[in-house]
């Protein structure tokens, strides 16, 4: 059964030299496109084996506040700080069941050099975009099977936050 490694980049962040790249934060918008890239993920009913993110703060805190509606706790992982790259990512995946979804949460250029590693296709990877990548096997070519704006996330958000709830049995 296929595994799925899907790819948070983190959402928009203070400008280069505000402070030090590791301690970057989000700003308001960078915030607002992680709730809404979590809101989604949970609204298309994608669960999570694991999710990891760059210890960086601006890719941790969009980790941790996509992962509240996911529901799955965030684990910090190094290498997706820099150098993140198709290896790595199948190491990931390896630890998760046949038919897991693993997320990472992390930067670019690396995640948009992953896609192109595992599937062969070259992506623009917006900040607080998503790309998902399957893979039958851990060894072999993957497919892309989604890649989603910032727009396009904050849509799914909006329309699952105003489907009615499912009637209680």
């Amino acid at each position: 059964m296929a595994r799925q490694l899907w790819m948070l980049r983190h959402g928009e962040a203070e400008p280069h030299g505000t402070r030090p790249d590791d301690d970057r934060r989000l700003t308001d918008r960078g915030v607002a496109q992680s709730a809404a890239a979590g809101a989604a993920l949970a609204a298309l009913g994608i669960g999570f084996d694991a999710i990891f993110t760059s210890p960086k703060v601006r890719a941790h805190v969009t980790a941790t506040t996509a992962a509240e509606p996911l529901e799955t706790d965030v684990i910090v992982h190094a290498p997706l700080a820099s150098g993140f790259d198709a290896d790595e990512a199948r190491a990931l995946l390896a630890a998760a069941d046949d038919g897991g979804h693993v997320l990472v949460v992390g930067h670019e250029p690396d995640f948009s050099r992953v896609v192109h590693e595992l599937t062969g296709g070259d992506v623009d990877f917006k900040k607080g975009g998503v790309a998902a990548v399957r893979l039958e096997s851990l060894t072999g070519r993957g497919e892309l099977i989604t890649l989603l704006r910032p727009r396009e996330l904050g849509a799914i958000a909006a329309a699952g936050a105003a489907a009615p709830a499912a009637p209680a049995d």
